[in-house]
């Protein structure tokens, strides 16, 4: 039975009825809209996301289950984690690198449905991926079901710490940050589980893929000793990007995504939130990276990677000791030959708008200059 298409249109708009809470667990989801306060108009939104999880219920419990019964980290290879502040490039690079046979990847459903992912979600996948956008809400980068997606969307279906909810509840936007990315004020049981549910379902998804993962997510860059300390083993990629242009693109982001999946009153200090987390993101990173022992960390920059794609490639192979380069170079060809024609948005900001001198050892540390005007930016 071929099923119905659906209009560029429909597609595009799908999240403002199947907002991404909808494949939370009902305990999170509970939790969540408890604390987080539905403003009215979206009521049928929250209402559409208990239903579902209700419904997906027994194959939660199910495969919680099965899970469980067959759940051992011994053996399973540690995953190799990009990092770096949001709009420094950790998608190309991670859309990129996971053309590699030797890496798994988290796929759109994987994270949209973390508490399913090997059971409901590949049932269900061919009819949601109809209603899948052929772009992201922040901008022209093509989505697809074999480009990995962020941790940080399932761990939000999963637990109540995610910086996530700060973008579906906004007025608790900064408290959601500092929470889900900078670990503040988080009690230790709350923790615990938070760890739990990340070493559950990353150990269940390398299982899977019976190969390391390649996870991408911003907020893990101010996570990195944690992250060590569940994975010894771990690998981390650090792509940074001039700070004018990631503070201006942030801004830009951040404010559509809002204005997208709020759940809540959409009204929230877009760049009050940047000034605060993109210093204390990037010196938090720069510092524990710079902890990291030889082998488990490389460093790239955007510009270089779009410039000198597979050279950069290369080293970040070389650097890590990661097995598969030349067998995975045709397959980073060919994705650089689908996006060759792929051009961000350039925006020409006000000068006064970053607060360029606030992050001048930052700027210094990236080996950026910090510059006398405000060129025409990547947005």
């Amino acid at each position: 039975m071929q099923l119905p298409k659906h209009s560029s249109r429909g597609r595009g708009r799908a999240h403002r009825v199947f907002h991404p809470l909808c494949g939370a667990t009902l305990p999170t989801l509970a939790r969540l809209l408890v604390r987080g306060g539905v403003a009215p108009q979206r009521l049928h939104v929250a209402a559409l996301a208990v239903a579902m999880a209700g419904l997906r219920l027994p194959f939660t419990v199910g495969e919680a289950a099965v899970t469980a019964l067959h759940h051992q980290d011994d053996g399973l290879p540690a995953p190799v984690f990009i990092v770096g502040h949001w709009r420094s490039g950790t998608t190309h690079l991670a859309n990129l690198l996971s053309r590699s046979p030797a890496f798994g990847i988290l796929s759109p459903m994987a994270v949209g449905l973390p508490a399913e992912a090997l059971g409901l979600a590949r049932i269900a996948r061919p009819f949601v991926e109809q209603f899948f956008p052929r772009n992201r809400l922040i901008d022209a980068v093509a989505l697809a079901a074999d480009l990995p997606q962020e941790d940080e969307l399932a761990m939000a279906n999963l637990s109540t710490l995610s910086c996530n909810h700060g973008i579906y509840f906004p007025h608790r936007l900064r408290e959601a940050f500092d929470r889900g990315v900078f670990l503040d004020a988080v009690g230790a049981p709350e923790l615990r589980r938070w760890i739990a549910s990340l070493r559950g379902y990353v150990g269940k998804m390398t299982r899977a893929a019976g190969r390391p993962l390649l996870i991408r997510n911003p907020a893990n860059s101010a996570r990195i000793p944690l992250l060590r300390a569940i994975w010894p083993e771990a690998r981390f990629i650090h792509i940074h990007r001039h700070p004018a242009e990631v503070y201006a693109s942030s801004v830009r982001m951040f404010s559509t995504l809002v204005r997208e999946l709020s759940l809540g009153r959409p009204d929230a200090n877009i760049e009050a939130l940047v000034r605060h987390v993109y210093p204390r993101l990037m010196t938090r990173l720069l510092r524990d990276t710079a902890a990291l022992p030889a082998g488990r960390f490389a460093e790239v920059g955007y510009d270089a990677l779009r410039r000198q794609p597979l050279a950069v490639l290369e080293r970040i192979h070389a650097v890590l000791e990661l097995p598969g380069y030349d067998a995975a170079r045709i397959g980073f060809s060919d994705y650089l030959d689908e996006v060759r024609d792929y051009a961000p948005r350039t925006r020409r900001p006000d000068p006064t708008s970053w607060p360029a001198g606030e992050h001048a050892e930052i700027f210094r540390s990236l080996g950026y200059a910090l510059p006398d005007d405000a060129p025409a930016l990547a947005a």
